[in-house]
C-alpha cells in the first residue's frame, strides 16, 4: 500500500512529530496513542492526527506534564470540559511555583556558601564543605 497524504508509516510518523519511533510506540504501550490495526500482510498506518497527538504530547512535557497528567488532559481532549483541563493546569502551576520557591532557596543557601568560600584564607576548613558534613550529621 503506498502512503497517501493521510496514511504515513510508524517512521514517517515519528519524522513528522520530531521523535523516534521506539516514543511512538512507548506511548502506545502506555495508553497515549492508539496502535492502528495490521492489515493481512500490511504494515499499520497512521495519520495526521497522530502526529498532532504526539505534538501535544511532546508540548505537555516541555509544559512539565508527567506522562499520567498527559494522559488525563488527553482525556480530556477527547471530550470533557475545560474547567478540568484549567484545575489541571491550576495544579501544576502551583508544583512548579513551589519548585522554583525550593530552588531560591538552594540558590540563596549555595551563594551564601561560595561567597564564605571566597572570603576564606589560610589553612581554616573550606565552608562548603563544612556546611555538607554538619546537614549529614
Amino acid at each position: 500500500m503506498a502512503s497517501t497524504p493521510d496514511s504515513m508509516t510508524i517512521g514517517q510518523l515519528a519524522r513528522q512529530a520530531g521523535v523516534n519511533v521506539e516514543t511512538v510506540r512507548f506511548y502506545q504501550r502506555r495508553g497515549l496513542m492508539f496502535e492502528p490495526d495490521r492489515p493481512a500482510g500490511g504494515i499499520r498506518r497512521y495519520s495526521p492526527g497522530d502526529v498532532a497527538r504526539v505534538s501535544f504530547i511532546k508540548a505537555a512535557q516541555r509544559l512539565g506534564f508527567s506522562l499520567d497528567e498527559i494522559a488525563e488532559l488527553l482525556m480530556l481532549d477527547d471530550g470533557a470540559s475545560c474547567a478540568q483541563a484549567r484545575a489541571r493546569a491550576e495544579r501544576k502551576l502551583l508544583d512548579v511555583r513551589s519548585k522554583i520557591a525550593d530552588l531560591r532557596q538552594i540558590e540563596a543557601a549555595l551563594g551564601g556558601l561560595v561567597q564564605q568560600c571566597a572570603t576564606v584564607k589560610g589553612q581554616v576548613r573550606c565552608p562548603l564543605i563544612a556546611s555538607l558534613h554538619d546537614a549529614a550529621a
